[in-house]
């Protein structure tokens, strides 16, 4: 009897651990702040706050056709679709705390109801200033925990750092690092290239910046983007601009192109691409969110590499 009881117990017990870790419960748990003109905040928190840690809260922009659920994750089951296991940013974030546990890490997933930061930003005239107000909120209504901000996103997501970079005249110290994962298509050097400079010349500021050869692409018959549109050339454009001023070493491996200060403060890692492949989500997958937080960091390639085998398998919910 008491064994069939223990056995009853176990099974109850982890049943219910199962429930707890199941992508569904955990992601109806995050918090969602809804903002005026259709902008929805998800935040993902650490279980426990160590107020005696520093806390880096980290914006997410969404990239364009995917929601906030897609971009988190999860193992794919029999009529899910394809975009839960593209992203992993939920996994990923899972990976970051538990490396650095010496860190209060915040996700904000950003998203709009057009499902396009560039669309959004068209759509408003002020979208630069609502992009800062939305901003200045998160540091506010995390001032308790005093934290540093950065600012990242993927694909069109990239519009949303462009617009708050526009928005300031200039970047704010608590601003301590923006990353692009394969979203600079909005890069342009008479309003961004001086704000970069004077930013990265503060203490403790990072510019962390992956793409790809998007300019080889063909799709549907036609080029994916113009020859001075896509990321591998905007990415350039901002290294070069960036590479005098601070003294970034620029070399040429088999599969990449670098640019990197000595401390990798500001790093640049452009995959080549001579198959004309389409990696724009598989820069993400292949540990890309990772790469961008901890590069330059004593976390750097611990248990991982950008460009290698999901480190965070056993982290996807389902």
């Amino acid at each position: 009897m008491r064994y069939s009881l223990l056995i009853f117990c176990l099974f109850f017990l982890n049943a219910q651990l199962k429930a707890q870790n199941s992508f569904e419960a955990h992601f109806k748990a995050l918090k969602t702040i809804a903002i005026d003109s259709g902008i929805t905040l998800t935040i993902d928190e650490p279980a426990q706050f160590n107020t005696a840690k520093p806390t880096q809260l980290i914006v997410f922009a969404l990239p364009n056709g995917n929601t906030t659920a897609q971009t988190f994750g999860k193992k794919l089951k029999d009529g899910d679709d394809w975009h839960f296991d593209i992203q992993h940013i939920g996994a990923q974030t899972a990976f970051i705390r538990n490396t650095d546990q010496h860190t209060n890490y915040i996700v904000v997933y950003a998203a709009n109801n057009l499902k396009s930061w560039p669309a959004w930003r068209k759509k408003y005239e002020d979208s630069d200033l609502r992009i800062a107000k939305v901003v200045e909120y998160l540091a506010n209504y995390y001032k308790n925990y005093k934290p540093k901000i950065m600012l990242s996103g993927h694909s069109g997501g990239g519009s949303f750092i462009f617009g708050y970079l526009n928005s300031q005249k200039q970047i704010p110290i608590a601003i301590n690092c923006i990353g692009f994962l394969d979203a600079t298509y909005g890069y342009e050097s008479e309003k961004h290239q001086a704000k970069l400079k004077t930013w990265l010349k503060l203490k403790n500021t990072s510019l962390q910046v992956i793409a790809y050869n998007d300019s080889v692409v063909v799709f549907n018959g036609k080029p994916l983007v113009s020859p001075t549109g896509g990321t591998w050339y905007r990415s350039k454009l901002m290294a070069k601009e960036l590479q005098t001023d601070f003294k970034l070493i620029h070399q040429e491996l088999t599969d990449r192109l670098i640019w990197e200060d000595q401390r990798k403060r500001i790093a640049f890692c452009l995959i080549k691409n001579p198959e004309a492949k389409i990696y724009h989500t598989v820069l993400v997958e292949k540990n890309g969110f990772i790469a961008l937080v901890f590069k330059g960091t004593r976390f750097e390639t611990q248990q991982y590499q950008f460009w290698g085998d999901r480190a965070y398998q056993q982290y996807i919910l389902q």
